[in-house]
């Protein structure tokens, strides 16, 4: 049942995507109030979504999956104004490929490239993450996380976010419920004469659980930044 839902909020993420071209090519028609509202649902929706528990992989460990992640944007007008098509939509797809790699000492290292079908947002993003506690039978594993997103392919708009959490994870037979709080900064550059760079930062909190049937495995997260709030789900593969 749990997988089935995972499986439907992938499918209802796709079949949320624009169905017309809207690239994001007019900032120039934005004043700077509204250049900074669209940097703010940028900023949460285009930020690094962990979609994993903070215990660490292991020397031996992989994690590798497919993800989709639909943040609501608090400002949908004026992401219609900064592009041409249609960008009517009231939340933010970002389906992504993910991968994280464990390595020795409590060290995980991940990596994801997403984009927004029908628009010319494409995002990379990496993590770097340290168990604290690494956690067992008895006691919970405790993380810090480092993490960092690059926009790419909007010729308008220098765009990247960097992050910082600390995160908490309990395994109970097949399910892990994990939990963080941490801050995204973010800094917006546009390449256009009328608007100036926009610098700030976010609070975050996320809450997840990871589930895993053996191989097949699934992550379920909510997270709020900012005051935008994202729902994510990953399918894949964790070993």
């Amino acid at each position: 049942m749990i997988l089935k839902r995972c499986l439907s909020i992938l499918s209802l993420a796709a079949a949320s995507l624009p169905a017309v071209a809207a690239d994001i090519d007019q900032l120039q028609a934005l004043g700077q109030a509204q250049f900074r509202l669209l940097s703010e649902d940028l900023g949460a929706a285009l930020s690094y979504k962990p979609l994993t528990p903070t215990e660490p992989l292991g020397v031996t460990g992989f994690d590798i999956g497919i993800a989709a992640t639909s943040t609501k944007l608090q400002n949908s007008t004026v992401f219609n104004d900064a592009s041409t098509g249609d960008f009517s939509i009231s939340s933010a797809i970002v389906p992504s490929l993910r991968v994280h790699k464990g390595l020795p000492f409590g060290i995980d290292i991940g990596a994801m490239y997403g984009a927004v079908p029908s628009t010319n947002i494409k995002l990379l993003g990496a993590e770097l993450r340290y168990a604290v506690v690494e956690g067992g039978t008895a006691i919970p594993a405790i993380g810090i996380r480092g993490s960092y997103t690059k926009l790419t392919g909007v010729d308008q708009l220098d765009f990247d976010t960097k992050g910082v959490d600390l995160s908490i994870s309990k395994g109970f037979l097949i399910f892990t419920p994990y939990a963080g709080i941490g801050k995204v900064w973010t800094v917006s550059t546009p390449n256009v004469n009328n608007l100036s760079k926009e610098s700030f930062s976010l609070n975050k909190a996320f809450v997840g659980v990871n589930l895993n049937f053996g191989l097949v495995n699934v992550a379920l997260e909510g997270d709020k930044t900012g005051d935008a709030s994202s729902y994510g789900a990953k399918l894949g593969f964790r070993f």
